[in-house]
C-alpha cells in the first residue's frame, strides 16, 4: 500500500470539499429559481377592453358571416371597442364587409360621439369599401347635413347616389339636403348664391320620379320668398295639388311675407285672409311684416285689424311694429285715433308691460307735437 505525503493528503481534501460545495450551492440555486418563478409569475394584467375583445374574437368563429359581425356590434356598447372588432374582422380572409356592417359601425360611432371616426367611414364607403344602400347613404348625408364644415360632402353623397342603382335618392334624402340649403339663406345677397342648388335639385328630385311632400314643398316656397322671387313661389304652391298636398299655415305664411317684402302688400293680405278663412293661424313674424307693411301703405284698417287678430291668436306685436302703425297714422293726420287705439292694445294685450306703454306713450305725444 502506497501512502501518500501529508501535503497530497491535504491538498485531495481540498478539492473534494470544493467539489461538494459547488453541487450543493448549484442545487439550490436552481431550487430557488424554480420556486421563485412558481410564486411570482408576474404576467401583464389585461385590461377589461382587451377581455371583452378576446372574448368577441371566440364567439366569431372562423367563416363568421355579416350577420355574425353585425350581432357583435351591435352587442358592444363601447364605440371604441366596436371599431376594433370591426377593423380586426376586416383583416381576416374571405371577409369584407357589406353595407349593412358600415352602417352598424356608423351608427355605434355616432351614438358613442366618435365624429372623427364616423368622417372616416363615410370617406371608406366613398371610396367603395362596401355596396350602395339608401339607409347606409341617407345616414351619411344627414350627418353630413349637420356640420357646416361638411355641407359639400353631403352633396358628394348625394351625386354617389344618382349615379348608384342600389341608392337612388328618396324623398327623406331631397328632405334633408334642402333643409341644409335653407340654413344658408341668412342673408338676402348670399340667398340667391343657393337658390341656384335648390332650383337645380328640385328639378333633379321631379326628373327622378320622387312625389314631395308638404314640407319638401315649403322649403321651396320658403327658398324663392326669401329671395323675392314670388312668382315662382306662387307657382309651387298652385302645383301643390298636383302632388295630392295642403297648403299649410307655413306655406301660406312664407308667400304672404314674400309679397310684403316685394311691395305687393294686396296680394300679401290677400293669402292672409285666404288662410285664416281656412282656420289656419300664420306665424307671429307673418303678422307683424303684414302689419307694418299695411301701415306704410295707409290702410290702417286692415292694419288694425291684423294686430287685434294677432292679440286674439295669444300672439303680442313687438315694440317696432306698434311705432310704425302709431306713427304712421299721426303722420296721416289720425293722431287721436291713434291715441285711442294704444289704449284699446292696452286692454288687450296681456303682454304690454308699463315700460312699453309709456315708451309708446310719449312717442305718440312727441310725433303728434312735430306733426
Amino acid at each position: 500500500m502506497k501512502f501518500l505525503s501529508p501535503r497530497t493528503l491535504q491538498i485531495s481534501i481540498l478539492r473534494l470539499s470544493l467539489r461538494r460545495l459547488s453541487t450543493t450551492t448549484t442545487a439550490a440555486s436552481a431550487t430557488t429559481i424554480n420556486t421563485t418563478s412558481l410564486d411570482h409569475p408576474n404576467p401583464r394584467t389585461r385590461t377589461p377592453l382587451e377581455k371583452q375583445f378576446e372574448t368577441w374574437l371566440q364567439n366569431l368563429k372562423p367563416g363568421f358571416t355579416h350577420s355574425d359581425v353585425n350581432e357583435a356590434l351591435r352587442s358592444q356598447p363601447d364605440p371604441d371597442l366596436a371599431l376594433d372588432i370591426f377593423r380586426w374582422t376586416a383583416q381576416q380572409r374571405h371577409y369584407k364587409h357589406n353595407h349593412d356592417t358600415y352602417l352598424t359601425m356608423i351608427e355605434s360611432a355616432l351614438y358613442g360621439k366618435r365624429y372623427n371616426t364616423v368622417e372616416t367611414l363615410i370617406e371608406e364607403v366613398l371610396a367603395g369599401a362596401c355596396p350602395a344602400s339608401l339607409p347606409l347613404f341617407n345616414t351619411m348625408i344627414k350627418f353630413c347635413c349637420g356640420r357646416k364644415f361638411l355641407f359639400n360632402r353631403a352633396f358628394d353623397v348625394y351625386k354617389k347616389m344618382l349615379k348608384s342603382d342600389d341608392a337612388k335618392p328618396n324623398l327623406e334624402t331631397y328632405a334633408m339636403l334642402f333643409n341644409s340649403l335653407l340654413r344658408k339663406f341668412d342673408k338676402l345677397n348670399v340667398c340667391y348664391v343657393y337658390l341656384h342648388a335648390v332650383k337645380s335639385l328640385a328639378k333633379q328630385m321631379k326628373a327622378s320620379g320622387v312625389i314631395p311632400d308638404t314640407f319638401v314643398l315649403n322649403m321651396i316656397i320658403k327658398a324663392y320668398s326669401k329671395c323675392r322671387e314670388v312668382d315662382e313661389a306662387i307657382m309651387v304652391f298652385r302645383e301643390m295639388g298636383l302632388y295630392g298636398c295642403e297648403p299649410n299655415s307655413y306655406t301660406y305664411s312664407y308667400i304672404a311675407r314674400g309679397l310684403c317684402e316685394k311691395g305687393r302688400v294686396n296680394q300679401g293680405l290677400g293669402f292672409y285672409r285666404e288662410m285664416r278663412g281656412k282656420g289656419l293661424v300664420p306665424k307671429g313674424s307673418t303678422f307683424l311684416i303684414l302689419i307694418c307693411s299695411l301701415a306704410m301703405d295707409r290702410r290702417f284698417d286692415d292694419a288694425i285689424e291684423v294686430t287685434y287678430d294677432m292679440l286674439h291668436n295669444s300672439m303680442s306685436p313687438d315694440l317696432l311694429t306698434y311705432k310704425t302703425l302709431f306713427e304712421e297714422m299721426c303722420r296721416d293726420g289720425k293722431g287721436n285715433e291713434a291715441f285711442e287705439l294704444l289704449e284699446g292694445f292696452r286692454k288687450k294685450d296681456s303682454f304690454m308691460n308699463e315700460k312699453t306703454y309709456n315708451t309708446l306713450l310719449n312717442g305718440l305725444h312727441f310725433v303728434s307735437r312735430d306733426i
